[in-house]
């Protein structure tokens, strides 16, 4: 519960989308712990192996996000611009969000990719800023989907467009 809203039970295509959170949320936590260490020990003078192996990490977890957010941005979003419309609202501000998101683990791995010779601990970080801060977008993101987007589309939705939904997310995971 939050601020005082009751739980709501959500039908199986916005669980589903919730459960898929978790272990995301735990790949990027993994990546963030590994991304807030890079450039922190100053005895280290080239941090381009730990650079690569964060990559390794984010890529793994933009494989695991790029199909969840798919589904949101594909089937949820459309059914609830129906009702709240998408200029403005909360599902601009989702979209805007993956976007956000998206561009700092982009601009994270084309700056490990573009990486010639070394990097010192000010360029570690630097390039390293850039999985933090999507880190932090979607920390944020998650908890707004959880707790607001996905109990209004709860509330907002038919069984018709639930229904909808549940062939879009069903048929789209795993």
């Amino acid at each position: 519960m939050s601020e005082g809203r009751a739980q709501v039970a959500l039908c199986e295509p916005l669980a589903q989308l919730k459960r898929e959170h978790g272990p995301l949320r735990e790949q990027m936590d993994a990546f963030a712990r590994e991304a807030a260490e890079i450039g922190a020990d100053q005895e280290t003078t080239d941090w381009t192996a730990q650079l690569a192996a964060l990559k390794q990490k984010v890529e793994a977890f933009v494989r695991e996000l790029d199909p969840h957010s798919e589904r949101e941005e594909g089937a949820l979003f459309p059914l609830m611009a129906k009702y709240i419309g998408r200029q403005m609202g909360p599902i601009a501000v989702m979209e805007y969000e993956h976007e956000l998101a998206k561009q700092n683990l982009k601009k994270f791995l084309e700056a490990v990719e573009q990486l010639e010779g070394t990097a010192d601990a000010g360029r570690a970080k630097e390039i390293a800023s850039y999985a933090l801060q999507a880190h932090a977008v979607l920390t944020d993101h998650f908890m707004k989907e959880e707790n607001v987007l996905f109990p209004m589309a709860e509330n907002m939705l038919n069984a018709e467009e639930k229904a909808e939904l549940s062939r879009a997310v069903c048929r789209d995971s795993i």
